[in-house]
């Protein structure tokens, strides 16, 4: 029994925490060692080393007191293992004070409670003392030598598994704890330029980037008060790699060794200062934020070293970018964040009258991203000391780069004063800079948002939502809702737009609560009581949640019951696009909608392309980790040319995260019509007093909502919306004002003197580009830090010189210039100097242990430039001088230097260096490209071992070897001085080319062009023609030359349209040495460059024009007396409808030739053209390219409907033939040798102006801007029909009805509150013919049927056909006699055309009018699923009771000409069970009846949807009552079609 109970003793003994005595002192020896690096041998490192003892005493039992007793500091920074470390003296003197100084803690129980020190202590020492005393952090449990838990330690609470054996027999206890650094609780880490970059949890899930663990392994001695710890080792590995860690990381080791020594009983004393509460066992950051982890800083005097910088910076960057000048404005932002704002402030007063030194401080100050810099800026801005441009530039940087709490918030208050509110551009920067706010700072958002709610303001509105939109914060989820659709009643009264702009607010949040956003955008995707883009905007909110499977299949299930064909084409295309994806944050959304794809596509997988649509695609490397994605949203609610909103965004994937990089929204609504529609119809109260008494008979009529001219574009970077401006026409106006105006012809003037009288200009932007840094502490208590940077400095040098002869007066006019010889010098030095940075290791105010990757850009591009313009002699000059130009791209990474008797295992490879140059000898320029590069790929064949190492790439450019080249120079010279600069005549050989006689082309002209005349003639006397022709040519490119009549079937063999052409060829020829002679070139051209020995050296362009038998001929050459290099062409027109040319090339322009023939014709008396290449020879670089070409016009010839068959046609011929089949559309038939394509009834984007056309466009007389809109508005505009008793509506949806008779009908109006047009129709009862009213502007038009034929009546007065056209005085307006019948056109006003005859009746409306319309006709939206739209806007199905929903009722039954029906509500003549009980029922879709005292005497059955009441309840008194109400079922009913009054009605 005492056997069992002293082993029991013993067990629990040896399970107790580590126990101090209190009074005794501990002591152990430390050694802390951090390396980073790359894991093999022979390669580079850095870190440090940590060496001292540590004297542990323990106060009271939780109270402990720590010592270092002579503590070392060692660096490393050498070839790894080769190098030993080195003694830092000066950092360990620095630190010295502070190392000696002793710290407390709690301790209990083997856990570490507080930690307090003297305030002289800094945070990085403090840290160091935190990463010695974590190894004390042991959570032992008695009763498990197994466990995990959540463990608080330096990193923050992580993950820890414990194992602990006892070893009974050498009396020691071995405790092992790992943590996983992966997995934790609260883990310390700052991240510091990442605001915008949200992580990709799915992209990491099988490849990691950044990984870490800790190892602890001690050995404790059992005592009878606890356990001493003899031995503690730490071992701690953290690896990083952008690309993927499995495919080799750069690595951060951290190791610690604490060695029991002995135990004193000397007590240790603490210092006499107050010992402060400075937090936990976690790591605090400190000044490593500030420190810049590239280049240590030993700040002393930070103004001075400011001032030295900026002067540094402004003198070696005045005339080019210095190679440095990154680095310097890095280490300028650096010691700028680290002074106090009343230094920066002194520094501005000394600066600010120096416009370089104002210049580089107003780029600097934004970057240091810390309160000063936006007070200095608002200080600054508010006392004038800066302009409104410096302000908006700064200001744009400063605010995305502040940390959004409350101080930033009451800074950007404070700038919303008067002076900022009167700037739209700077008030929109400082609202949009409310970014990844907390919640409390987004409550100020909320109130401004209901006040401007609350007030009707909907520019404050619309900035608020996208304030929220931008901070992203949860809780601005409902007061967003109050501004949505269908959630908010306020919101009823919003524009639409407001609405769009509150649903994307969502966007943001929904990054942070998925679910959340999901519930409230599908809810706004049901309604279909919502516009269609809402529903289509909340579709996109939608899927950016990543919507489950569930999910997708329910809006999949909703678009197979959708009637919107927009929402359908919008929501599938995006589903089809999302199929493809490769991105692994969307994997799961791809499987989703593949499944939903596969069950809508027999549906809508071929809708037209003019309805909405989604575009989505994206590249992944999975390996790599690397990737991009490109979204387009193309969104419209009619089926337009222009859509109603465009959204593109572009989104990158890089070490798994991805960010929106760049997004750009524009909305088109109302440019169309802006552009397109009349000026703005006046106020006249006849005209709209006539069309609202009659569409006011119209039951519950309601206008559409009315689509004001407006324009809009937002741009968003990274997710955060930057800048937006909405354009509408009263801003439109003040620019057209603000560019007529006098200001801007005083700006011109004045730009033009300024250019006269010379100037200088330099300027230099710097920027940081990037700033990325996560800092993660170490077990050591020392930073690690992964950092990525990027600086730029851009310049430019300008100098510009001109002289005027004769010199100009005072008073001149711009005009005069064109009468001058004018002489312009210009000197352009454009430079780059651009540096990244890529940064791992240890990075603290004191010391910096860090391995560097550098990239470096610098290029020097410089240009000097002199050009003469003599208007009077058509002569201009342009002289290149020589410049020397350099490009320097270069790498430096890890990898710095190898040692061979280290890594003599190891073959290390030669670096690749390579030189390349070429040269163009014609104006002596040679450029030369230099590559070296030598990389860590020998030791692992991976990605990131292939990028460290060291790689330059120096491009130069520099005069060539030989003859030196003064200047390159371009003259042109036009007019009859041209043939004086000709420098080589160009002598053609006799024997080779037989000149064409120029009266053989004068009497082709003459045969040829009384031809044209006469197509029938031509075409029937074929041998006639063919009579005449030239001799043929004994050369390799000689063609018989023969005029004879063609004819060409278009499509195939068996088709009876006849093509009838004149195929003309003739030998072109080019000028002998006697056409030269006789010839004076047009233009010369010469390119040249001037050499110092004055001999000639260039090119030479020739143009020679003979005007009086219409030829012109282009010979290009060289300007060296052996190179007989030649391109030549000649083009001849032998009548108005033929044109002829030929282009060769070659040695004596002999080697290679084509023929290009181009000629008019006609077919079944419609005009056709056709082009005609032949060859002989071409070279043979030229036919892959041709065999590429042939091939993708036949992959791609099926998906356009063109049809293809494989013929043998005429070698070496190319035909191309387009014949006109309609003003609309053309036949276009492509013969090649070996294949014949063919596409029938090809639709144009334009109208061609012909037949009807032709003379529609005379209205405009020489405006070629209305021509032109009235020929895109005519091929796209919406056309209604109605031939008999069929009507196509602009949908193109045939309905079959009855008309009523006598009463007329609304074929087509204007439906917005504009009522620009109306069209009604009635039907004679009497002789059942059709007869139209249109009113539009201020005239009031008829037209019907007589015996002779059409009556067209104005105003009430009938216009005789033979006065056609007319033209209204005043509005572009115009009646036209078209065919059998009469067209009206008033396409400024909406209503390209109506054509009335005695069989066909057709309103054509114009395409910006498409969903504005109303009436039988439809609303021309390209809805065919909601064609049936009554007047209250209800949705019928039965076309006929659609059709008569739109009858204007009669009053009286007493007169004949009105109508004598009425629409009402009727009651089902039968009583029915509904819901299991008894009903009567009542239309609630009116039906057509006689006027009471009034008798049906034709009649027809309709279906009507009916409402049904209890039959105990009284039938409603209103019928407007029940017509609001739903439709319980569907039942026929009469409804009357032609009514006979008794004279006795009432």
């Amino acid at each position: 029994m005492k056997v069992l109970v002293l082993a029991l003793a013993v067990a629990l003994a040896g399970k107790t925490s580590p126990e101090f005595a209190v009074g005794k002192t501990y002591v152990y020896k430390y050694e802390a060692v951090l390396m980073g690096g790359l894991p093999e041998e022979g390669l580079a490192r850095a870190g440090l080393k940590i060496l001292s003892e540590v004297m542990i005493h323990p106060v009271t039992a939780d109270t402990f007191v720590l010592k270092l007793e002579k503590p070392e500091l060692f660096e490393y920074s050498g070839i790894w293992p080769k190098d030993a470390f080195i003694p830092a003296t000066k950092l360990t003197s620095a630190l010295a004070a502070q190392l000696l100084t002793p710290i407390k803690f709690e301790y209990a129980n083997g856990v570490v409670g507080k930690v307090f020190a003297p305030a002289g202590i800094s945070t990085t020492v403090l840290n160091i003392y935190r990463g010695l005393i974590n190894m004390f952090q042991l959570n032992i449990k008695k009763t498990q030598n197994v466990y995990e838990l959540q463990e608080p330690g330096t990193q923050g609470v992580c993950k820890t598994h414990y194992v602990i054996s006892e070893d009974t027999k050498a009396e020691r206890i071995h405790l092992s704890k790992t943590k996983d650094l992966n997995h934790c609780q609260e883990r310390i880490i700052k991240d510091i330029g990442l605001a915008y970059v949200e992580r990709c949890p799915e992209c990491e899930a099988e490849r990691k980037i950044l990984k870490g663990a800790a190892a602890f392994n001690y050995v404790m001695k059992p005592m009878p008060t606890g356990a001493l710890i003899l031995e503690a080792t730490t071992t701690e590995l953290i690896q990083f790699s952008p690309l993927n860690i499995m495919n080799g990381a750069a690595q951060m080791e951290a190791k610690q060794v604490l060695k029991f020594v002995e135990i004193l009983k000397t007590p240790v004393e603490p210092i006499g200062a107050d010992y402060l509460d400075r937090g936990s066992l976690q790591y605090e950051f400190g000044s490593e934020l500030l420190q810049n982890p590239i280049q240590l800083l030993r700040i002393s005097n930070a103004e001075a070293q400011i001032v030295e910088i900026l002067n540094h910076l402004v003198t070696n960057n005045e005339a080019k970018v210095h190679e440095d000048a990154p680095l310097k404005f890095i280490e300028l932002i650096q010691l700028l964040r680290v002074a106090r704002f009343e230094t920066i402030e002194a520094l501005w007063n000394q600066v600010k009258a120096k416009p370089d030194h104002r210049h580089w401080i107003l780029n600097a100050v934004p970057a240091i991203g810390t309160h000063e810099a936006l007070r200095f800026i608002k200080e600054k801005f508010l006392a004038g000391e800066v302009t409104i441009a410096e302000a908006a530039q700064a200001l744009l940087a400063a605010v995305h780069m502040v940390t959004a709490d409350m101080e930033a918030i009451k800074l950007a208050e404070a700038l919303l004063n008067h002076k900022i509110q009167e700037n739209p551009v700077l008030l929109e920067i400082v609202w949009l800079a409310n970014h990844a706010c907390p919640a409390k700072l987004v409550r100020p958002i909320h109130e401004l948002a209901f006040e401007a709610l609350n007030k009707g303001n909907v520019e404050e509105i619309t900035i608020a939502l996208k304030v929220l939109g931008n901070a992203g914060h949860p809780a601005s989820l409902k007061p967003i809702m109050k501004f949505l659709p269908g959630f908010g009643s306020a919101a009823a009264n919003l524009p639409h737009r407001v609405h769009n702009d509150a649903i994307l607010a969502m966007r943001n949040i929904a990054k942070k609560e998925p679910k959340m956003i999901q519930e409230i955008a599908v809810q706004l995707f049901m309604d279909k009581a919502l516009p269609a883009e809402h529903r289509m905007v909340a579709a996109i909110v939608l899927f950016e949640t990543k919507v489950p499977m569930a999910l997708v299949t329910t809006l999949a299930n909703a678009l197979l019951k959708e009637s919107n064909m927009q929402i359908a084409s919008f929501v599938y295309s995006y589903m089809k696009a999302l199929t493809r994806t490769t991105a692994p944050d969307l994997a799961s959304v791809a499987a989703a909608c593949n499944v939903a794809v596969k069950i809508l596509s027999p549906k809508f997988d071929r809708l037209s392309y003019r309805f909405s649509r989604a575009l989505y695609i994206d590249a992944y490397h999975s390996p790599s980790l690397i990737g991009a994605a490109a979204t387009a949203f193309y969104i419209n609610d009619a089926a337009t040319v222009l859509p109603k909103a465009m959204l593109a965004k572009v989104r990158t994937y890089l070490a798994g995260a991805y960010a929106d990089v760049l997004e750009v929204g524009v909305r088109t609504e109302g440019i169309q019509e802006a552009l397109l529609k009349m000026e703005e119809a006046p106020a006249n109260t006849d005209r709209l007093a006539k069309m609202r008494q009659v569409i006011r008979v119209l039951s519950e009529w309601r206008a559409h909502p009315n689509r004001p001219p407006l324009a809009s574009v937002n741009v968003k970077l990274f997710g955060q919306e930057i800048a937006f401006a909405n354009v509408d026409k009263a801003i439109v106006d003040q620019l057209i004002e603000m560019v007529s105006g006098p200001s801007v012809h005083r700006f011109g003037r004045r730009a033009l003197e300024t250019m006269l009288s010379g100037f200088a200009l330099h300027y230099a932007k710097p920027m940081l580009l990037a700033e990325v840094r996560r800092i993660i502490p170490t077990a050591v208590g020392l930073p690690m830090e992964l950092s990525f940077y990027t600086a730029a400095v851009a310049a430019a040098s300008v100098e510009f010189h001109a002289s005027v002869n004769p010199p100009l007066p005072a008073d001149f006019h711009a005009t005069q210039l064109l009468k001058s010889d004018i002489n312009m010098r210009a000197a352009i030095a454009p430079c780059v100097s651009m540096h990244t940075y890529a940064v791992m290791g240890v990075n603290t105010a004191l010391a910096q242990a860090s391995l560097l990757s550098r990239a470096r850009v610098h290029t020097i591009v410089p240009a000097k430039i002199e050009a003469r313009i003599d208007m009077i002699k058509g002569n201009f000059k342009l002289q290149l001088l020589p410049v020397k130009a350099s490009r320097l791209l270069q790498s430096q990474g890890m990898l710095k230097t190898w040692q061979l008797h280290v890594v003599n295992k190891m073959s290390i490879p030669k670096a690749y260096e390579k030189k390349m140059c070429a040269a163009i000898a014609t104006f002596g320029i040679k450029a030369c490209t230099e590559i070296e590069s030598q990389n860590a790929a020998f030791i692992r064949d991976c990605p990131l071992y292939a990028i460290i190492g060291r790689h330059a790439v120096m491009v130069e450019v520099a005069p060539a070897e030989g003859p030196v080249i003064e200047k390159i120079e371009i003259e042109i010279q036009v007019g009859d001085k041209a043939a004086e600069k000709i420098v080589r005549v160009i002598n053609m050989s006799e024997e080779e080319e037989v000149v064409e006689d120029k009266n053989v082309l004068m009497r082709l002209r003459k045969i040829l062009i009384p031809g044209l005349k006469n197509a029938t003639a031509v075409s029937s006397s074929s041998s006639s023609s063919s009579r005449i022709s030239s001799s043929s040519r004994s050369s390799r490119s000689s063609r018989s030359s023969r005029v004879s009549s063609s004819r060409s079937s278009l499509g195939s063999s068996s088709s009876s349209s006849a093509i009838f052409m004149f195929s003309i060829q003739s030998s072109l020829l080019f000028c002998s040495k006697n056409s030269l002679t006789s010839i004076a070139p047009a233009v010369t051209v010469l390119i040249r460059a001037v050499r110092a020995d004055h001999k000639v050296q260039g090119y030479q362009i020739a143009a020679y024009l003979d005007r009086a038998n219409a030829r012109l001929q282009v010979i290009f050459a060289n300007l060296a007396e052996n190179d007989h290099f030649r391109i030549c062409a000649d083009g001849v027109m032998l009548s108005t409808h033929k044109v002829m040319g030929k282009i060769a090339w070659g040695l004596e322009c002999k080697q290679y030739e084509t023929e290009i023939t181009a000629e008019t014709g006609m077919v079944d008396q419609l005009p056709a053209l056709r082009l005609k290449l032949t060859w002989d020879k071409l070279p043979r670089s030229m036919k892959p390219y041709a065999r590429d070409i042939s091939d993708y016009i036949s992959r791609i010839a099926h998906e356009f409907g063109v049809k293809m068959a494989k013929n043998k046609n005429i070698p070496k011929q190319i035909k191309l033939t387009v014949a006109v089949a309609s003003e609309h559309s053309v036949n276009v038939v492509l013969k090649t040798p070996t294949r014949t394509a063919y596409k029938l009834a090809l639709g144009l984007p334009v109208s061609l102006p012909i037949g009807n056309t032709e003379a529609e466009l005379q209205i405009y007389q020489d405006n070629w801007v209305d021509k032109i809109m009235h020929l895109i508005s005519k091929a796209n505009a919406a056309e209604c029909s109605l031939v008999k008793d069929t009507i196509i509506t602009f949908n193109k949806r045939k309905i079959r009805t009855q008309l009523p008779h006598s009463c007329y009908q609304v074929l087509a109006q204007d439906c917005t509150p504009e009522l620009k047009f109306i069209v009604i129709l009635k039907r004679d009862q009497m002789q059942e013919k059709n007869q139209i009213n249109l009113k539009i502007a201020n005239i009031d038009v008829d037209m019907y049927q007589r015996e002779h034929g059409v009556v067209l009546m104005v105003n009430g007065v009938e216009v005789p056909l033979s006065n056609l056209p007319y033209h209204h005085p005043t509005a572009k307006i115009q009646i036209l006699q078209k065919e059998e019948g009469i067209a009206l056109h008033a396409s400024g006003h909406g209503l390209q055309e109506v054509f009335f005859s005695p069989t066909e009746l057709k309103v054509k409306v114009a395409d910006w009018m498409r969903g504005q319309t109303c009436g039988i006709c439809g609303n021309a939206d390209g809805e065919i699923r909601q064609e049936f739209v009554t007047p209250n806007q209800r949705v019928t199905k039965n076309a006929a009771s659609f059709a008569y929903s739109w009858v204007l009722s009669g009053k009286s039954c007493r007169d004949a000409t009105e109508c004598h029906m009425k629409l009402e509500s009727v009651k089902l003549e039968k009583q029915i069970m509904v819901h299991g009980q008894e009903s009567k029922c009542y239309s609630v879709e009116p039906v057509l009846r006689c006027l009471p005292g009034c008798m049906p005497v034709r009649t027809t059955t309709v279906s009507v949807g009916y409402h049904c009441l209890p039959a105990s309840m009284n039938r409603p008194e209103k019928l407007s009552i029940i017509s609001q109400k739903s439709i319980d079922v569907h039942e026929t009913a009469e409804a009357h079609l032609a009514c006979r009054c008794t004279p006795q009605c009432a």
